[in-house]
Formats: C-alpha cells, structure tokens, sequence
C-alpha cells in the first residue's frame, strides 16, 4: 500500500495504532485488476476475526489466557514453533502449562521475532540475554503481539491445547520435536539434537 500511512491504515482496518502482526488471515484470497489493497486486507481481517471469535467460542476451560487477542499470540508462536500438525496441540500444552506455572515460555521464534533484520539464521547466547518485550527467555507471560500469522490449526491448538506433563520441547531438526517433563531430559535432549 502505497501513500497511505500506517497509522490511517489501521483506523481504516479498526485497529489500534501499532503492531498490524497476526490480525489477517493467511489464505488465498482472489481479487480483481483495480481493488483496493485496503480492501483485501479487510477481507483478511474480517476472517481472522471470525475464524478466531469461533475457535474461541469452543476453547477448553481454564486456559492461562484471558481473551481471544492473547490465545492469537499464543497461536502465532505456536505456528513459528512448528509446522507439523501433529506437535501443535502439544506445543500449545507445554505453553499453556509453563503459562500456568508462571515459568517463562522460552521460544526461540519469539527472540528471533524480537531481533528483527539483525537475525542472520544463527540463534546466539547474547540474543538469548539481551532483554526486550518479545525475549521470553527474558520475561515471564505472552510477548505484546503475535509474531506471525496463525492459520486455523495453530488457533485450535492455542485454544485447545494438548494434555500432558510435558514442559519442555526441542526440535530434533527434522521437522519433529523431542518433548520432555524435566529440565534434566529436556538437557539431555538438546544435548543430542542440537549440539550436535
């Protein structure tokens, strides 16, 4: 979109002046030669809206979330953390677990979201230390916004997440994760996917 300003791109999508991240839909969406691109986004929004305000409505009971904006940043990480279906519901477990047990989430999507264009592809211990809204190794509770565009599956999992004890998770580098209950298994298995 361009000559039209930020923040009048978003009182026109009814949105608050800022972060735009998470609130379209990720879809195929068909358009014609001369709509608006302002159009298309609303269109987008408006399925966000739905598809989440129906998700919430079916959501399990004493989630560690309070409203549909926080599940959707949940949902955002989730979608980051994983593109296997099969791990988003137990993603969305451990999170909401560590949630409920005040534990800091600790997702590397989040301090690479955080990071921004400085990001090269290598996650490094100072990133990890450096203080900021989206290092949730730093902080406790959800970043201030989604950090991506969550599709359906990863709202329904951030909504109905996973049962389990599980706490911790490591990608095994294959598209999988490794899912343990202690910090000490969690160790040992980032000791062998990832220090490899």
């Amino acid at each position: 979109l361009t000559g039209v300003a930020p923040e009048d791109l978003m009182a026109r999508l009814g949105l608050p002046a800022g972060n735009a991240e998470g609130q379209f839909f990720p879809d195929t969406y068909l358009f014609k030669r001369g709509d608006k691109a302002s159009a298309l986004l609303l269109r987008a929004k408006s399925v966000m809206d739905r598809v989440l305000a129906e998700a919430w409505t079916e959501r399990s009971p004493n989630l560690p979330y309070d409203t549909p904006y926080e599940a959707l940043i949940l949902a955002s990480i989730i979608e980051k953390e994983t593109a296997l279906p099969a791990d988003r519901a137990r993603i969305a477990g451990v999170f909401a677990r560590r949630l409920a047990k005040d534990m800091r989430l600790q997702s590397d999507p989040t301090v690479i979201y955080g990071v921004g264009s400085a990001f090269q592809g290598d996650l490094t211990r100072k990133m990890l230390k450096t203080d900021g809204p989206y290092n949730t190794y730093r902080r406790h509770g959800l970043p201030p916004t989604p950090i991506a565009l969550p599709g359906r599956a990863s709202i329904e999992a951030a909504l109905n997440p996973g049962g389990g004890k599980d706490l911790y998770f490591v990608a095994r580098g294959d598209g999988t994760s490794e899912f343990s209950e202690t910090l000490e298994d969690h160790n040992k298995a980032v000791a062998r996917y990832q220090r490899r």
